[in-house]
Order: structure tokens, then C-alpha cells, then sequence
């Protein structure tokens, strides 16, 4: 089976750092990663990643100038970028194209997805590979799952991403909605891990094991909170298990972009907030962070009333 592999470290790594990539090292990073053997490299959101926010950095706006240096670096088939829908507007997708990008995620929610379909069918007539990203998938019930990939497969959706975003899943939930969705719209189906209880390697595993053939990771992990799929212990996996897998990796190039984000990205650091493990447990979303800052019994308390409400 073939993995398609995507690299988010410029995307979700932002979250760390403000989006605030240097020009000159996201350029490096694609370069290595695409020598390591990732398909696709997510540049960076279009317009922010939840709301347009003035002077964001760099992987958070993902400009047409920013595209089009990435891509003359790797070359348009190796770039990808994700969006919400209600950050763009019609003009977005021809101009993400003409700059050089070829693949287009769009976010969905379980609810207000339909905003997002005339998008997804327009990314499809100009050319884009497009798949959507199931936002905290961990709190989507079956009925959610079946009617939203049935949407976007209908809108010419060629992939479909389950993104815990929450980091609650375990390796059998993770079976479960890999395998429904898969039933839905018999096409191909990804996972996007976070780490928040240190499960995103094992549910990797277990989607793949259950027939998802598209995969996030980021160098070190770095992601939002904990972070996600650590791209260095998952491609070794991948190299040691998987034979297709491993004619087209090159470890030593992912070690040395490994090297480069640690010396050049202070944020890329490996980091377990405690606040985001609970988070995990209770799966929580980011906004409710705040909330479980200071003492842990109180914020435990806090988290288990939040999870209660939901």
C-alpha cells in the first residue's frame, strides 16, 4: 500500500511561532523534506488559519509571492495549501493555482460545511488535487462523518482527512472512523495526529492498518500544543515496514531538516503543555486553554465540567 505523505511543519508548526517562518529557511525546509521523500509540502494556510489577522507571519497567509518562491524551489507538483472557506473568497483559488500551488485542502466543520462545496468543485475545474480536513473529527458523531464525506466526494473531494484536532482519539477509534469513512465514499482517506496523550504514532499506524493511504506529519512533531505525527518516527516506520514506502524515502535528509528546524526555529522544539493533555483527555478544543491554566486539580475540574456541557 502507498502512503502519500504530507509535510505541515510550515502550516501547523505556526502555531508555535506565530506562522513567522524566515523566507529563507521555509525554502530549505521544502527543499529537504521533498528530498526526503514527502509528496507534498503545506506551505501555509490561505488568509489565516482561523480568522484573517493583520501581519501574520509568513505560513499563516500563504501569499502568492510565497507560493511562487516555494514552488519555483520544489516545483508546483510537491505544493500544497490548506484554507478555511470563510477566509477566501473566489479569486483565491485561481491565483493560489497561477503562483505555482497543485494541491488545495479545505477545512469543514460538521456544521456550515455546505460553504465550503462550491469551493471544493471550483479547486476541481481549475485543476487543483483537492481533498477536505474534517475539523476535531473526535467530536463528530457517524451520522456527521457519513453526511459531510458524502457531500464532499459529491463536490469532487478526491480525499477525505479525519484531523484530531483535539488529540483524544485512540488507535480503535481511530479504526472505527477510518473504516466508516472509507465505506462512505470508497476513496481514499487520510489522518491528521495531534499528540496530546502521546497516541498520534499508534493511531497512524492503526489508520493505515485500516486502509487510510494519505498521512500528516511535521519535523519534531512541531504542531499546535503538543504537536502532531513526529515525521521522523513515522517515515523510519514506514521505511522499515513498508517496502514501496521505503524505495522512495531518504532518512538522511529528513534528519538533516530535523537539525536545521532545531538550530534555526527555537519553537520546533519538542513540548508537552500540560494544559493541552488535558485537553487530550477531555477532548477539549484549543479555545478552552485558558481555562485550565494554574493549579491541576482546579483545571482538571474545570476540564471535566467543560467536557460534561459539551
Amino acid at each position: 500500500m502507498s502512503i502519500v505523505n504530507i509535510d505541515v511543519t510550515l502550516r501547523d508548526g505556526g502555531y508555535r511561532n506565530g506562522f513567522d517562518f524566515p523566507l529563507a529557511y521555509a525554502l530549505k525546509h521544502a527543499r529537504l523534506s521533498v528530498e526526503g521523500g514527502f509528496d507534498w509540502v503545506e506551505i501555509a494556510y490561505r488568509k489565516g488559519s482561523f480568522a484573517p489577522i493583520p501581519n501574520l507571519g509568513l505560513t499563516g497567509r500563504g501569499d502568492d509571492e510565497f507560493i511562487a518562491a516555494v514552488a519555483q524551489e520544489i516545483g508546483p507538483e510537491r505544493v500544497a495549501v490548506i484554507l478555511h472557506p470563510k477566509n477566501i473568497t473566489r479569486d483565491d483559488l485561481p491565483a493560489m493555482y497561477a503562483a505555482g500551488a497543485r494541491l488545495v485542502r479545505v477545512i469543514l466543520p460538521a456544521e456550515g460545511y455546505e460553504a465550503g462545496l462550491d469551493y471544493i468543485r471550483q479547486a476541481r475545474d481549475i485543476g487543483f488535487t483537492v481533498g477536505v480536513n474534517f475539523a476535531r473529527i473526535s467530536q463528530w458523531t457517524g451520522r456527521d462523518v457519513v453526511d459531510v464525506a458524502t457531500a464532499a466526494t459529491d463536490a469532487g473531494a478526491e480525499f477525505v482527512y479525519l484531523a484530531d484536532s483535539n488529540g483524544s482519539l485512540s488507535p480503535a477509534e481511530t479504526t472505527g472512523l477510518t473504516h466508516l469513512t472509507r465505506s462512505v465514499t470508497g476513496g481514499a482517506v487520510g489522518l491528521h495526529a495531534h499528540n496530546n496523550l502521546g497516541l498520534a504514532l499508534a493511531n497512524a499506524i492503526s489508520a493505515v492498518a485500516a486502509g487510510a493511504t494519505w498521512m500528516d506529519s511535521s519535523i519534531q512533531g512541531m504542531g499546535k500544543g503538543p504537536g502532531n505525527l513526529i515525521a521522523e518516527q513515522w517515515l523510519a516506520h514506514l521505511d522499515r515496514t513498508d517496502p514501496s514506502a521505503a524505495a522512495r524515502l531518504d532518512l538522511a535528509p529528513v534528519l538533516e531538516l530535523a537539525d536545521l528546524l532545531l538550530a534555526e526555529i527555537p519553537e520546533g522544539r519538542p513540548s508537552l503543555p500540560l494544559p493541552d493533555l488535558v485537553l487530550g483527555r477531555y477532548d477539549l478544543s484549543v479555545e478552552h486553554r485558558k481555562a485550565l491554566l494554574g493549579r491541576h486539580g482546579k483545571a482538571i475540574a474545570t476540564a471535566r465540567t467543560l467536557a460534561t456541557a459539551r
